[in-house]
């Protein structure tokens, strides 16, 4: 039962295929209704691993990058397709980018990482996914749901998205530069 919730986490990451040949191929409905398996999916491996004190490294590891390869590939689908603009997929996939490589060098040059989010981390991410379903609530051309959705995404949902990923960028960045500035510091 201790790895239930990183089983959880792989079949998320194994609903990253379909969603993205739905949204590629306009399956918008289907799409939405893998995206609210997947999150709800991780609501419940989180709750377990916290519940039941059954985290592991690998949970800490994939189930950030099970959020980040759903997200990301929305978006980057979405992109092509023109239904996000350049500059808000560039801030979300440049912020992940700029995260796992700065968690790289980190590891390498420094001392092991422990992947721990922070709380504006948590809310960019809840951000992005809310954006992403109102997005997709949009494209099903719902009678009412879809003009209020097409309102509360652009340009709102959009500017939020922007400026909380580069605030949780900036965080990482700032934290962790101060970090390995103390500890470089501290072993010389």
């Amino acid at each position: 039962m201790r790895q239930l919730p990183n089983l959880i986490t792989v079949f998320r990451i194994a609903l990253v295929v379909p969603t993205g040949w739905c949204l590629a191929y306009g399956d918008y409905g289907t799409a939405l209704l893998l995206m609210a398996i997947a999150g709800g999916s991780d609501a419940v491996d989180g709750a377990l691993a916290r519940r039941y004190a059954w985290t592991t490294p690998f949970g800490a590891f994939a189930d950030p990058l099970a959020d980040k390869l759903l997200i990301g590939v929305t978006f980057l689908i979405l992109l092509l397709q023109g239904h996000v603009p350049l500059w808000v997929a560039a801030i979300v996939i440049a912020r992940d980018v700029v995260i796992v490589g700065g968690v790289m060098l980190y590891s390498l040059l420094i001392e092991r990482i422990d992947i721990a989010p922070t709380f504006i981390s948590k809310a960019n991410t809840a951000v992005q996914i809310v954006m992403l379903i109102l997005l997709l609530v949009q494209l099903l051309d719902a009678a009412i749901l879809s003009p209020l959705a097409a309102w509360l995404v652009d340009p709102w949902g959009f500017a939020l998205v922007g400026l909380l990923g580069i605030a949780s960028g900036l965080d990482y960045v700032i934290t962790w530069s101060y970090r390995a500035f103390r500890t470089s510091r501290s072993s010389s």
